[in-house]
């Protein structure tokens, strides 16, 4: 995979940890430079502030020191890439077309975009799920990768060339017991993703999808460890996957190996969708 990405600029959204921050290194390992975003930096003082803004899992990845996004960049430096980390809130319009404007200046294009930036945290049956959380996954699961393509769309067209990777989810495509907002946002990254498939095809923008299964992430890890053990236990290889797993996934996509393939949701879910007993 080395050099696969080279000449190539990609921007990540929500790198700071977990699939975001696999992603990005994997990116930058096959050749690309890369972006890091997210709205949680460790040296940004309001960090704490803007945990609280975004919820439980927010909060627990800023207390506990789980954010990378800096460090990310370090690393991805250390491998002779350019880099940068900027904080951006996918739900802020304004603010993702100041990041975008500001990546294409100090790098001379975004060619790859990786809509990671999610919430997962709303876990609740029916009766019991907030509608200030219903509208908060959808402001930033479904709306920020809007957000986000759009933002990024005039230069791909412009230069004839582009790569979307939408993350959705097994929840968007099997539902999720207490999980309507959650699954509800996954569902439409695959709509979304399809509709920029047909869109982008003249412009030589291909957008596909990622649906991931049960993967070994901090916000895995941080599940009761029996509801753990059962979500594993549906999937055909009876173990999660690896942020890797899905990293390289995303690397094919982007590359022009996969020139031809554009309006996929890829699962890489260990065969959880699959009939197993």
């Amino acid at each position: 995979m080395n050099n696969l990405l080279r000449g190539k600029v990609a921007l990540v959204t929500g790198a700071s940890r977990g699939l975001g921050r696999a992603d990005a290194l994997a990116l930058a390992a096959a050749g690309a430079d890369v972006v890091i975003t997210d709205i949680l930096m460790e040296s940004d003082a309001g960090a704490a502030e803007t945990a609280e803004k975004y919820g439980l899992l927010s909060r627990h990845m800023q207390s506990t020191g789980t954010v990378f996004a800096e460090r990310t960049a370090d690393e991805i430096r250390a491998m002779g890439r350019r880099t940068a980390a900027y904080k951006m809130d996918v739900t802020d319009t304004a603010e993702v077309k100041r990041v975008m404007e500001q990546a294409v200046s100090e790098f001379g294009s975004v060619d790859i975009l990786v809509n990671n930036a999610a919430t997962l945290d709303h876990v609740a049956q029916l009766e019991k799920q907030r509608e200030e959380l219903w509208q908060r996954d959808l402001q930033v699961n479904l709306t920020g990768s809007f957000n986000c393509c759009r933002a990024v769309w005039p230069h791909m067209k412009k230069q004839g060339w582009g790569r979307i990777i939408n993350m959705a989810s097994v929840a968007g495509t099997l539902g999720g017991y207490g999980q309507s907002s959650y699954a509800t946002t996954k569902a439409g990254i695959l709509g979304l993703t399809r509709s920029l498939a047909i869109e982008g095809a003249r412009y030589n923008i291909t957008a596909n999808a990622i649906i991931p299964g049960i993967i070994n992430t901090e916000a895995f890890g941080s599940i009761d460890p029996g509801m753990r053990d059962r979500m594993v236990d549906r999937t055909a290889f009876k173990r999660p996957g690896e942020p890797d797993d899905i990293a390289n996934a995303i690397v094919f996509l982007v590359s022009d190996l996969a020139k031809y393939i554009t309006g996929v949701g890829l699962n890489v879910s260990g065969g959880i969708e699959l009939f197993t007993f």
